[in-house]
């Protein structure tokens, strides 16, 4: 067989199990409303939770940076990359979450890979909880630490599992903040206190809690009143822009830029992103009322479909995972939602376990209570359509 055919009969196999995917293209900015391949869509999929994607203040920094610096940083942060304005972020983000420095990676992922083939060595167990993002599991894979993996935000799994490697050299124990799926809460609190009591270093990736969670919006660490040795952040989240930044001790923050990989080698983001992302910080610790008006909206759609009958999985934050089951329905459930000009894609294996295909909704703070409303109109027919619900 040729290296096509090859290929055409395993992409036979992806679409045989429901799980072949395509791209859609985005014909506006980001919004509630939007245009997607020419149609005009409400969509509920967008992680950008307080509406500053499309914000024409980060717009403005950015065009202002743009013209003082131009289009591409044309190197890695080490050779010609580094302008003032990656250095200004990174000392307004160590200001945020309150922590000694900070350090820009090219995207979240990246940095999740720079910290855990970084930082771990051999003879170093990582624990990591179930359900992390793959980011983390492949930050995991390529670390020469062994990686134990406990049931999701399962305290008693966790600390089991740290007394039995109580020979390891070192212990990190890894989680997301927010997990991107379920929508749940990493409990900080309880797991700072494991690691106190078994001497592990506590990894937080806190790319949907940052500009979310805490009465500042700087994510589970406020959350929990904690301070964690690593917290991981996103900039394409709440912050509006993207690239990926870990806070932490000013040592720690050396040892990446001398130790990292995929900082040391990776092209640095522009500087337009880093002015944009600067004054996204600046709005974000005055949104106060925001945040509110955003949860409080999550909380309205996850109780409502509760009381329609569907299964609802996640805490108070803005992912409303709504578990369809099997993949085939949940792509036919998100073909229903489209027709009545709702977007929502669905969410299938291997991003999610097999059985537990969902619709993943997500608010924002823009979204007003009529569509919020004929949301949920629509899922009450198309739950009752396909028998889902009563």
């Amino acid at each position: 067989m040729n290296f096509n055919g090859w290929l055409n009969d395993r992409l036979a196999k992806t679409r045989e199990s429901g799980l072949y995917r395509t791209l859609r293209t985005m014909n506006t900015a980001p919004s509630p409303e939007m245009y997607v391949d020419g149609q005009k869509y409400i969509v509920f999929s967008s992680n950008n939770y307080l509406g500053l994607a499309n914000d024409s203040r980060l717009i403005l920094a950015a065009e202002k940076a743009l013209h003082e610096f131009g289009v591409g940083s044309s190197g890695s942060r080490l050779t010609t990359g580094n302008t003032q304005w990656h250095q200004n972020l990174e000392k307004r983000f160590a200001d945020f979450k309150q922590t000694e420095s900070a350090l820009l990676f090219s995207s979240g992922y990246l940095a999740n890979i720079g910290v855990l083939t970084s930082l771990p060595e051999k003879g170093d167990v990582i624990f990591s909880d179930q359900l992390n993002h793959a980011s983390i599991i492949d930050g995991c894979r390529l670390s020469q630490a062994d990686t134990v993996i406990y049931n999701h935000v399962d305290m008693e799994d966790l600390e089991k599992k740290l007394k039995e490697t109580n020979s390891s050299r070192r212990r990190f124990i890894v989680t997301d903040g927010v997990f991107s799926m379920d929508g749940t809460i990493a409990p900080l609190d309880k797991i700072m206190s494991l690691a106190q009591r078994y001497h592990a270093f506590v990894i937080v990736d806190d790319a949907h809690a940052t500009g979310v969670l805490g009465e500042n919006g700087r994510g589970t660490s406020e959350f929990f009143h904690v301070f964690p040795d690593v917290v991981i952040s996103t900039l394409s989240k709440a912050v509006g822009t993207e690239g990926g930044v870990v806070s932490g001790s000013k040592v720690f923050i050396d040892f990446l830029r001398n130790h990292a990989r995929t900082f040391i080698f990776q092209t640095a983001l522009s500087p337009s992103i880093c002015a944009a992302s600067y004054t996204a910080l600046e709005i974000i610790e005055h949104s106060k009322e925001k945040r509110q008006q955003l949860l409080i909206k999550a909380k309205r759609i996850k109780t409502s479909l509760q009381e329609m009958g569907y299964t609802v999985k996640g805490d108070h934050t803005p992912i409303i995972p709504v578990l369809i089951g099997d993949a085939h329905k949940a792509v036919i459930f998100a073909k229903r939602l489209q027709e009545k000009g709702i977007y929502a894609p669905a969410i299938r294996p291997p991003t999610v376990p097999i059985g537990e295909s969902r619709i993943r909704l997500t608010v924002t703070a823009d979204h007003s209570l009529k569509e919020i409303d004929y949301l949920l109109h629509a899922f009450k027919l198309i739950g009752k359509e396909l028998n889902m619900i009563k």
